[in-house]
């Protein structure tokens, strides 16, 4: 696609207040989006839902049946919302109900790809969402920041926005944090434990998904619909904080494995095995030192330094039991090179 592409997250606190749509908020994101409608494909990636819907289920206590009740009804109340706020500016709507098992298996991945670029262009937008109704518990999005970061690693995206509550990563005083050039634990100290009252994330899911997100080559801006423009400010880098892409080339099949696919396991190498590792090498059973969460052939797993940072993934060539049993075997391959990305 020659369009670069921008996806744009909104959180339940963004588009809801006090249980309803918040339909001020929603003509704001029709009138800013419809500006950039030419000079991107666009993705947005609502929540609201289940905010929307909690209100039609007696006695709601957020259990998960419950929770894919609101959204059952929340749901069509939320994309007719932003249709009907689009229309006028004469872009169509279409909805995406996503599963995290779509962008766990490549095939399902590249059809759900095509579908967006054919919607692209016809000049329609898609809304994404989670399929909450049907979603295996074991296998849901941890919430929308990761579905917004898997599309947006996806597809290749030049940015991600993450709209949310407060005006960007705040500091220890509470002033905003303009910029952020590395990710790392002391950034990660900065987020509130605490959640909104009607989502799932917080500053810290945010600022992990955004960490995966910029080692992914993607620009991801943090910001709130608190003020005029928002929307475009924030694709000028003129509000919020502004977390900073690392320049690295990332074949489209390594975001894939990077962000996509579903983590099985995880274990623990040592300082040799991390540097050859950074090197381009493959990852060899004799470089292991524990195996913290077993896995099978051809599954994906994390691979941690020496302090358990998770620095890498890899897809396994042979499964954990035969890891361990070969574990002091000379040259026995754990994981190619090309199916290693160092995160």
């Amino acid at each position: 696609m020659k369009k670069p592409v921008l996806v744009i997250k909104f959180g339940s606190a963004s588009v809801t207040s006090k249980g309803e749509i918040d339909e001020r908020i929603i003509l704001e994101i029709a009138r800013q989006v419809a500006s950039l409608q030419a000079t991107y494909n666009i993705v947005l990636v609502s929540s609201g839902a289940v905010a929307a819907g909690k209100k039609f289920i007696p006695k709601y206590k957020g259990t998960l049946q419950e929770r894919k009740a609101a959204a059952a009804v929340g749901n069509p109340l939320l994309v007719r919302t932003y249709g009907t706020y689009f229309k006028p500016f004469k872009i169509a709507l279409a909805q995406s109900l996503c599963e995290r098992h779509h962008f766990a298996n490549r095939d399902q991945f590249l059809q759900l790809k095509s579908t967006y670029e054919t919607l692209w262009r016809n000049n329609i937008i898609p809304i994404a969402n989670e399929n909450d109704v049907v979603s295996n518990k074991e296998l849901k999005f941890s919430d929308n920041d990761e579905l917004a970061t898997l599309i947006a690693a996806g597809f290749g995206a030049e940015r991600l926005l993450l709209c949310t509550s407060v005006p960007g990563v705040l500091d220890a005083d509470g002033a905003v944090i303009p910029e952020i050039k590395v990710i790392d634990k002391s950034t990660l100290s900065l987020a509130h434990k605490e959640k909104s009252a009607v989502g799932l994330g917080g500053m810290t899911s945010k600022l992990n998904f955004a960490r995966l997100a910029t080692q992914m080559g993607i620009k991801v801006v943090i910001f709130s619909m608190h003020i005029d423009d928002a929307i475009l400010k924030a694709v000028q880098d003129k509000t919020g904080t502004i977390c900073l892409p690392v320049q690295k080339k990332v074949s489209s099949k390594h975001k894939w494995l990077a962000s996509g696919s579903l983590i099985k396991g995880l274990v623990q190498v040592d300082n040799g095995a991390m540097e050859a590792l950074k090197r381009r090498k493959s990852l060899l059973a004799v470089g292991v030192n524990k195996v913290i969460e077993g896995f099978e052939t051809g599954e994906v797993f994390h691979i941690a330094d020496e302090f358990g940072i998770i620095q890498a993934v890899a897809k396994s060539k042979v499964d954990s039991t035969v890891l361990i049993a070969h574990k002091k075997t000379k040259n026995v391959e754990l994981a190619h090179a090309d199916d290693i990305v160092l995160l």
